[in-house]
């Protein structure tokens, strides 16, 4: 079968097809007519496959949809196609994480069934987009510890808490009921208690259910498939809590993975192991259903990639060689943190990830991508370097960026900088002996005070170098080489956080292949100004008014007179006094702002939704916050005071958020 498609390329850039899940490189005809003919491939009918773009081995672009092989396969037949492209195409959509859901029959969090819901009531209000926050199981502890969604023990796992009990075969008798209510009735989501009701109904269900479950295809499919980090996992789970921690490196015995060794563990522990298989295979299903039923409504989901993999994790105790496990990421000291901020996670080994292509990350979003349809990379600045902090540090003042060009001891000579004293404005490498990073900071310390002539000149000059301007060609070759091979695994729509200090390359770098920025009102990534004006966004961008990170709009409003009132009367261009309290009409403005951003998507937190409705707001503006990154013990429970279905019911909120869709040109 052969097949063609009509694409001019720059310079230097090649098409390919995907399709089955593999690459074939395509043979310029002429007149931009590229072909490519797959003898004896293993294709059939109904299998999706797209084209996407090369250069210099680096994937740069891709289609926005896939195409899907109609009719018979046959050596013979010619497939001709157009590239699929949506640009000028506007949508929108909410943000809500899936633990924040309520709903009539979910039992005190929310689960991927209420998700059913949400695809109901975007598709109803001309929405296309949910987003979600990460949905990793993240049991470490079995405490409320555990809320925190950004660290995962797995990068593949789903969390037990969102399956949906009745799918699975737990019976709704009067005490289930009983329980449900009880659940339902609490105003924040209580962890602990959840996940130990959960985890009773589940194990009660596995031993009713599993014998004929095991006997499915589906599910022995799904085991085969999932084998190489399904397995791994289940025996991870099984001797977290033999040994009462997930901190691998204290377990008595398999502290180090061995693959033979934990085979046999887990051939010795199977109905335990079984257990772990069981729930993942329910909770793959019930997700992906879901994504079945939001495509039919022509809704999409949207997925979190976490930046960070935690040190007490699967991943980590598989793979250790994938990261610096002697150090730990985190953020450089700002006006927010005077220390820095210190994450924990341990850093990736990009050399060491590179050996094989990347294959963890590719397995990574090749999974993200059985559930979503576009994906948002946390932190992607984090892809071009990371501020590393050795163990044992704890404050960032003690990092450096990773990766980095520091200087010799000769170079720093050269400059006037070799005398002991200066060393102190200096961190060494600690994976490069005798080369040296300026320490962030370094302007606050004695040893600065003590320069003076050509040394403070120097000092000075090499320091502004190299935190603005001396990586910045080093960073993009490492981050195009890193994205691309990413995006080169999955069809799923690339958006990227890139708010903060961002270095110059990020932008270039995500303009080049595609990926979405994040333009928020609040935080203006033009120098000066306190506010940004939406109609300026770019296009390839996703606008919104907060991250799960901020206070929601009406929290914002009140936390501080001063910037409200600057925005009320220079951004609102609204007369007399500023209300202390958001009102609807004002929410509905500052949405209305948003949607009417050039921006492709504009997705909103399903509180700033609300906020336009003054009979479905929250009465509690501070419950309506997600998190709170000033506090490291942060628990994340923040959940709907309404059900889905009474939401849906409102017919006046619901218009209205059609009309503010309808009214800023977005379509479903």
């Amino acid at each position: 079968m052969k097949f063609t498609i009509q694409y001019h390329t720059r310079w230097g850039e090649n098409v390919v097809l995907r399709v089955a899940g593999k690459s074939f490189p395509m043979r310029y005809v002429a007149d931009g007519q590229w072909e490519v003919e797959l003898c004896g491939r293993n294709i059939k009918e109904g299998d999706e496959y797209y084209y996407e773009i090369v250069e210099n081995d680096l994937h740069t672009r891709h289609e926005w949809h896939p195409h899907r092989l109609e009719g018979k396969v046959s050596k013979t037949r010619v497939q001709h196609d157009v590239w699929s492209d949506k640009t000028g195409w506007r949508g929108a959509g909410t943000a809500i994480p899936v633990f924040s859901l309520r709903s009539h029959r979910s039992m005190g969090v929310g689960e991927f069934d209420d998700l059913r819901l949400m695809v109901d009531w975007a598709a109803m209000t001309g929405q296309c987009f949910i987003q979600l926050l990460p949905i990793n199981d993240t049991t470490m502890t079995h405490t409320w510890q555990d809320s925190y969604p950004y660290n995962a023990n797995s990068s593949f796992a789903l969390h037990p808490m969102y399956i949906h009990l009745p799918a699975i075969g737990v019976s709704e008798d009067d005490e289930y009921m009983r329980t449900q209510k009880e659940l339902n009735a609490y105003s924040f989501v209580d962890f602990e208690r959840v996940n130990r009701v959960k985890w009773n109904y589940i194990r009660e269900a596995f031993k009713k259910t599993f014998k004929v479950i095991s006997q499915k295809d589906s599910y022995q499919e799904f085991v085969k498939e999932n084998a190489l980090w399904l397995l791994p996992y289940a025996a991870f789970c099984v001797l977290r809590d033999e040994n009462k921690t997930a901190d691998y490196s204290q377990w008595s015995q398999y502290a180090r993975y061995q693959a033979k060794a934990v085979a046999a563990y887990i051939k010795d522990h199977q109905d335990e192991v079984d257990l772990h298989c069981f729930v993942q295979y329910h909770l793959h299903e019930q997700l992906r259903r879901v994504r079945n039923y939001a495509h039919e409504k022509g809704v999409y989901l949207k997925g979190d990639l976490p930046i960070g993999v935690s040190r007490t994790s699967a991943d980590a105790w598989v793979y250790p060689k994938l990261f610096n496990m002697d150090s730990q990421a985190g953020a450089p000291p700002d006006y927010f943190s005077r220390d820095g901020q210190n994450w924990s996670f341990p850093t990736y080994n990009w050399d060491e990830m590179s050996k094989d292509g990347y294959a963890w990350w590719r397995r990574r979003l090749g999974k993200m991508s059985e559930y979503f349809d576009a994906f948002r990379i946390d932190h992607i600045l984090g892809f071009f370097r990371i501020w590393e902090i050795p163990v044992p540090h704890k404050s960032g003042l003690e990092g450096h960026f990773s990766p980095a060009l520091p200087y010799s001891i000769e170079e720093l000579k050269e400059r006037g900088l070799g005398f002991p004293k200066a060393f102190d404005l200096f961190v060494e490498d600690p994976r490069q002996k005798g080369m040296w990073h300026p320490r962030i900071g370094a302007k606050t310390l004695q040893a600065y005070r003590d320069l003076y002539g050509h040394s403070l000149h120097s000092f000075d000059a090499l320091y502004d170098d190299f935190f603005y301007h001396r990586h910045n060609e080093f960073w993009r070759e490492k981050a195009t080489r890193r994205l691309s091979a990413l995006l080169g695994s999955t069809h799923m729509l690339a958006c990227g956080e890139d708010l903060g200090m961002i270095a110059p390359c990020v932008p270039e770098v995500m303009a080049r292949l595609n990926i979405l920025s994040l333009e928020m009102q609040r935080m203006p990534k033009t120098p000066g100004y306190e506010f940004g004006d939406t109609s300026a966004f770019p296009y390839f961008s996703v606008c919104t008014t907060c991250s799960h990170d901020m206070s929601p709009l009406r929290m914002w409003w009140e936390e501080s007179y001063t910037p409200t009132s600057r925005f009320y009367y220079h951004v609102l261009h609204r007369g007399g006094d500023v209300p202390s309290v958001l009102s609807a009409d004002c929410a509905r403005q500052i949405l209305s702002q948003a949607l009417s951003a050039p921006s492709m998507l504009c997705i909103l937190p399903l509180q700033d939704w609300l906020a336009t409705s003054e009979n479905l707001r929250n009465p509690d503006v501070k419950a309506e916050r997600i998190n709170d990154p000033s506090n490291p013990h942060h628990y994340w429970r923040y959940r709907m005071h309404i059900c889905l279905e009474d939401m849906m019911a409102d017919a006046a909120f619901n218009e209205d958020v059609t009309t503010m869709i309808q009214s800023s040109g977005r379509t479903l």
